[in-house]
């Protein structure tokens, strides 16, 4: 069990931009930070990270949090992988008590899977580096490939040794158990209930995730084996789901931010030769078919994607597809072919360094220039095939979701082929016209399916109509903001927190998780203790978190300079706390109060529906003491006629 110490030490040496910016990237925004949701696939940036706060908020999703929520929410991480990792990140030494028998049996099994794949590299690894037959076969291949020591190491290329259950015994001997060996797919159990090493006799490519954890091995047979596939991979497993990874992405992040580009190759040995030629930009498919979690998974870092081919048939025809993914994701493509026969692991390492980059900057298209080439190529002097081809751009075009950059591409396509471009509009709006068509059949198709479950408790927002149970959830909601934001500020004679909890003392919430929050502040208050949205955090339900983590970040922030620039003063919250505090007070009891003299309307109906005129004498008496409660609380606060 990791100490208490520990964490707070992790805590304490942490930056919430840093850890954040490690899986997207983010630019400043007034005192804090934005960028694309990484749980949705938005045009517009709505993540928002408060460093002051330590917290992020997700507007698009509603997911927020602290660092460690970002990567439980964003890495599937339990708690204590999120503190390990944060541990590592920040060379914190992590001390623990000896874990107790029911403790270690409760070790998550997601856990385990990474701790036995962390176990298999390092052994493929030593293989490659010290076995007899690792040197001469996998180390030997790998430095016909030209992969230095430097390459080798940096993505922990490995060699698994040519025998049925040599990883196996040596795995079962260190104390991994059969089951979990099997379920991470190192181990491949047979009908009979025997089984066998998955990888024999080929050299690894680890597959890491976004954090640099490995999830899992592809592995390439050097031999001429009948029956057995050039590459084979792990199967998907609890950590692995092969769409949502992209190989090489752990080591090019930081690249593909700072030069806002990302390459994209089809092979591993593709991406170690680049890497290799100085061009550290660059990912892979692994080989399958590009999925769009894998596009979204680029869009965190660069909204620039140029696709890197082999000039074959396969090779263009697997542009062509990849293309207009990207573009339907909405990122800017670019394309490079290589020469016939030519792939980026063999013309990198016939070019040479310097050469190679020249090659990738002077050869790249936009998709536009690249379908017209291809196109005309096939076309010749055929109008038929020529006006299918400009169909076939325009249908690419079509899938861009920006509106604008559509109508660039029209203005581009209409120069470049010599074409009208009220002739490409025409056919563009067709195109458009009829997938919306389409949308709207399939809607309708399944209009019978019920409606996603709403979240009422995390999305109370002001208002619109008059309904007296949300008007007082609103108000709960803003002396929840107020609490926690200005607690320990100072009003005229008192703190924020002792203002509202003595003039709130006898006020009971409806909303349930604003009422858990407002009693755990309370709670906090009455001890002496300082209740921070850091304790919501850590110790609250996923619906107190985001409730928490939207009510202390702030989407949009005045710029400090504002005021210099235009000589207005524009008042901040803090500086309007004591109105602020005391309207909010008179806000929330005539909401409450508006509330019963609903629900004793209700009443008074009820009792002259079964004509029992005492019980109804005695709710007007009410009524008459609510309404003269709610007249006095609206001239208060300057209120002609009260919601």
């Amino acid at each position: 069990m990791i100490l208490r110490e520990t964490i707070d030490e992790v805590k304490n040496r942490l930056d919430i931009v840093d850890v954040i910016s490690d899986f997207i990237t983010l630019k400043k925004s007034g005192q804090n930070y934005k960028g694309l949701s990484p749980f949705t696939n938005e045009k517009t940036p709505s993540f928002f990270v408060v460093p002051g706060k330590g917290i992020f908020k997700d507007f698009s999703s509603g997911k927020g949090g602290d660092s460690f929520t970002f990567l439980m929410e964003h890495e599937g991480m339990s708690y204590v992988e999120a503190i390990r990792f944060l541990a590592k990140k920040y060379g914190v030494e992590i001390k623990e008590t000896e874990a107790t028998e029911h403790e270690s049996a409760q070790q998550s099994e997601r856990e385990g899977l990474y701790i036995l794949m962390n176990y298999a590299e390092e052994y493929y690894h030593n293989n490659l580096l010290t076995h007899e037959e690792g040197q001469s076969i996998g180390l030997s291949y790998f430095r016909e490939r030209g992969f230095n020591d430097k390459t080798i190491e940096k993505f922990e290329l490995g060699y698994a040794l040519n025998g049925w259950e040599n990883f196996s015994k040596e795995a079962l001997s260190k104390g991994y158990s059969q089951d979990l060996l099997e379920k991470t797919g190192l181990v491949v159990k047979k009908e009979d209930g025997s089984s066998y090493d998955r990888f024999r006799g080929r050299v690894i490519f680890p597959i890491h995730n976004i954090s640099g954890k490995v999830i899992a091995f592809g592995a390439r047979m050097l031999g001429k084996e009948k029956n057995q596939p050039k590459y084979i991979n792990s199967p998907e497993t609890e950590i692995y789901h092969k769409s949502n990874v992209l190989y090489g992405l752990f080591q090019a992040k930081n690249a593909i931010r700072q030069n806002d580009n990302c390459y994209l190759v089809e092979g591993y040995t593709d991406v170690i030769s680049l890497h290799q030629a100085g061009v550290d930009n660059v990912v892979s498919s692994s080989g399958t078919a590009l999925t769009d979690e894998q596009i979204k998974l680029i869009r965190r870092f660069s909204e620039n994607v140029t696709v890197l081919f082999d000039g074959d048939a396969a090779g263009i025809k697997a542009a062509l597809r990849g293309i207009d993914l990207i573009l339907k994701g909405g990122l800017n493509v670019r394309v490079v072919l290589f020469p016939d026969g030519e792939d980026p692991d063999s013309y990198s390492r016939k070019l040479g360094t310097t050469d190679f980059q020249n090659f990738l900057k002077s050869n790249r298209k936009d998709f536009i220039s690249f379908k017209a080439d291809l196109f005309a190529a096939e076309a010749g002097g055929d109008p038929i095939r020529k006006a299918e081809s400009i169909r076939e751009i325009v249908t690419s075009i079509a899938i861009i979701p920006d509106p604008v950059k559509r109508s660039v591409y029209i203005q581009e396509t209409s120069n470049l082929l010599k074409i009208g471009e009220a002739v490409l509009l025409t056919e563009l709006n067709k195109i458009l016209i009829n997938e919306r068509k389409k949308s709207e059949k399939e809607r309708l198709r399944n209009t019978d399916e019920p409606p996603p479950p709403s979240d009422p408790i995390a999305d109370v927002s002001e208002p619109t109509k008059t309904d007296a149970s949300s008007m007082v959830q609103y108000q709960e909601k803003e002396t929840i903001r107020l609490l926690l934001n200005y607690a320990d500020e100072a009003l005229e004679d008192q703190k924020v927190s002792d203002f509202l909890f003595h003039e709130l003392e006898d006020v009971v919430f409806v909303n349930p998780v604003f009422s858990e929050i407002f009693e755990g502040l309370k709670e906090g208050w009455e001890k002496n203790e300082s209740r921070s949205s850091h304790y919501f955090i850590h110790e609250g339900s996923e619906a107190i978190k985001s409730v928490v983590t939207d009510l202390v970040a702030q989407r949009y922030d005045l710029s400090e300079h504002w005021g210099d620039k235009y000589h207005i003063h524009i008042p901040r919250e803090g500086e309007l706390l004591n109105e602020m505090a005391y309207t909010n007070v008179l806000r929330l009891k005539l909401r409450i109060i508006q509330k019963m003299l609903e629900e004793n309307k209700q009443k008074i109906r009820e009792a002259e529906g079964m004509g029992n005129e005492s019980e109804v004498d005695s709710i007007l008496q009410t009524q008459i003491g609510l309404d003269q409660a709610k007249k006095e609380l609206s001239e208060l606060l300057g209120i002609v006629i009260a919601r």
